[in-house]
């Protein structure tokens, strides 16, 4: 019996969830600039001094719509800590947005070209993945499977 990619991907992810991955590819200071939704750049150079989550999430990706009010809350809630999501699908604008209209976030979105993603990041191997970037511009963390906010603090070291 065959079993569909996002079948397999999707359990995958479920025995790997929150689970730190760091590999060689991973770049040790990353650099981000991109358009987002609302016409603005998010530069990562701009946050430095700051925590920067960086998630790459999908529409269509049920462990991702589940993280992103953690992901919300706990950017709202520090501010030393900045987020950009990286809606990682080949659709359209409006069909994101009109999704962002049911499922409001506190940080920027920005689309990734599937086909062309960010160069100093990994390819994600799978939905959701997420990034974490320490003051000093370096990776902390990188995140495959949903976060929640223990998991965030834990990287950071935000108690309250």
């Amino acid at each position: 019996m065959k079993f569909p990619f996002a079948v397999l991907t999707f359990a995958a992810l479920m025995s790997v969830a929150a689970t730190p991955v760091l590999s060689a590819d991973t770049p040790a200071k990353p650099e981000l600039s991109i358009k987002t939704l609302d016409g603005k750049t998010f530069d990562l150079a701009d946050h430095k001094g700051n925590w920067v989550i960086l998630n790459f999430w999908a529409t269509w990706c049920s462990p991702c719509i589940e993280e992103l009010p953690a992901l919300s809350k706990f950017v709202s809630a520090h501010k030393n800590v900045r987020a950009i999501g990286l809606a990682y699908e080949d659709t359209d604008v409006a069909e994101i947005k009109e999704f962002l209209v049911k499922h409001p976030v506190s940080f920027p979105i920005a689309q990734i070209d599937t086909f062309d993603p960010p160069k100093s990041l990994e390819t994600p191997r799978g939905l959701p993945t997420t990034y974490v970037v320490a003051p000093d511009g370096s990776i902390a963390k990188k995140f495959m499977g949903p976060i929640d906010e223990a998991a965030l603090r834990a990287v950071t070291g935000i108690k309250d």
